[in-house]
């Protein structure tokens, strides 16, 4: 039962906290969508999507109004598009054109799933669809891509990683004349989740349902409010405010997602109960770091702080829902989040600490802008230490880089609305790891991918 109490403080949340719905996503399969002609197949894409996705954006603002709870985002994943393209052929970019024709007919904000999944080698359709995702990105406005190139039980697929420094760069380049927001909407992965809501790494695993309903919450600013009235407690205390915090906050998602689930008839998925700042002032994961102690994000200290911060929040929500999915922890993207981008333009945040807090955060290196003379190998050898990382920890890892091409380190780049913006980082090291990464081949899976 509620109680008075706990009425306000959720309103508190809302209106004062920045606590929000960050997405409802709607995961659909289109593998009955397959046929030998890409025409065929794109008709059917199109015909499937807006049939099942028609009411989505309706119904999130029915249970916004219903509620008063603000969902921010109303998405689609679909089913990695390199399995489409492998039964049909010709070119991919026709379906990112497909999708983009049916994202605007239904509303929502984004598709994700111009995707593959190479971890262990290149089946039929994914070089194709890796090869294309530069023009796919520039030509569209709501499609997001992603690629698994490593996981725990494979290992890491080095031809693939070497390509996609070819294709984060190409990606830059075509887009040059919207701040390369093109690489903004393209996620490399190792180990990725077949059920996550958020952008740009979503799409609909094999696994899943034929549709289903996936709900990611987010609440930094709630977190860091929470924070403020124990400003003088140890750390097993911050680590309980926390839990308490994220259950309440996941509690939310839940009931957003079960009315959801059941006015579209389609099966309740997950709930990802990460913490997805933005650049709103107020909604800071890395302000939640400093709220701890930290004068500043990126100083001495910060791993431990993000480690004890994505701890605690997985251990909250999961009390939360029985099905806790996604990626769920903390989010540090750096143009989208206030402080991130305030510590990375005085310099105390580098690209090297973001190396090290990805060993402890939900993602990883993510939304970072690079000087645009990076070159496709180091772009490689940043997506291989990541995916390193991932693979040995057995963890989900991440690199969305931006290659800010005509800038240099200091300036910026704005791609507006949840993406915001950020200064270029430094590379600090502009040695060449060129020959390691056109050795090709592949990395072993390690010891722990033994656990048959």
């Amino acid at each position: 039962m509620l109680n008075i109490r706990d009425i306000m403080e959720t309103i508190t949340m809302i209106q004062e906290e920045n606590l929000d719905i960050r997405t409802i996503t709607m995961g659909m399969s289109l593998l009955d969508c397959a046929d030998s002609d890409i025409d065929r197949s794109c008709n059917k894409v199109y015909d499937k999507i807006t049939r099942l996705a028609e009411k989505l954006v309706s119904t999130g603002e029915d249970i916004e109004h219903m509620y008063g709870i603000p969902i921010i985002n109303k998405r689609i994943s679909v089913t990695p598009i390199a399995m489409l393209a492998a039964v049909s052929g010709g070119d991919p970019v026709k379906y990112a054109l497909t999708l983009e024709r049916a994202a605007q007919t239904v509303g929502v904000n984004f598709i994700g799933g111009y995707s593959a999944l190479v971890h262990k080698g290149f089946s039929a359709g994914d070089l194709a669809l890796i090869q294309s995702i530069p023009e796919a990105l520039a030509s569209t406005e709501h499609i997001c891509s992603s690629v698994n190139i490593g996981s725990t039980k494979a290992g890491i697929n080095m031809d693939a990683v070497a390509l996609m420094g070819r294709v984060v760069r190409e990606a830059a380049e075509l887009t040059k004349d919207r701040d390369c927001i093109g690489p903004a909407k393209l996620v490399v992965f190792c180990n990725a989740p077949e059920d996550n809501p958020f952008m740009a790494g979503a799409f609909h695993g094999v696994g899943e349902p034929d549709c289903v309903i996936n709900v990611g919450v987010s609440g930094p600013g709630v977190v860091r409010a929470a924070l403020q009235k124990c400003p003088d407690g140890d750390l097993t205390e911050v680590a309980d405010i926390i839990k308490r915090t994220a259950f309440k906050i996941t509690r939310m998602g839940q009931l957003v997602g079960s009315e959801a689930s059941k006015r579209l008839g389609v099966p309740f998925g997950i709930v990802d109960l990460s913490l997805a700042p933005t650049p709103a002032v107020g909604d800071s994961v890395a302000h939640i770091l400093e709220e701890m102690g930290l004068e500043i994000c990126g100083i001495h200290g910060t791993t431990a702080a993000l480690a004890l911060l994505n701890d605690a929040v997985k251990k909250g929500g999961v009390m939360a829902s029985s099905h806790v999915g996604g990626l769920s922890g903390a989010f540090i993207p750096v143009s989208e989040d206030a402080g991130m981008i305030a510590a990375a333009r005085s310099g105390d945040l580098s690209i090297e600490k973001l190396e090290a807090m990805t060993a402890v955060c939900s993602v990883g290196l993510d939304m970072i802008v690079i000087p645009g003379d990076t070159t496709a190998e180091t772009i490689s050898a940043i997506i291989a230490d990541e995916a390193a990382i991932g693979m040995v920890n057995s963890k989900t890892t991440a690199v969305r880089v931006i290659p800010a091409i005509g800038k240099q380190i200091g300036e910026e780049l704005s791609f507006g609305g949840l993406l915001g913006q950020g200064p270029v980082m430094a590379l600090h090291n502009d040695r060449s790891s060129a020959k390691f990464i056109h050795r090709g081949g592949r990395i072993p899976a390690p010891m722990q991918s033994l656990k048959n």
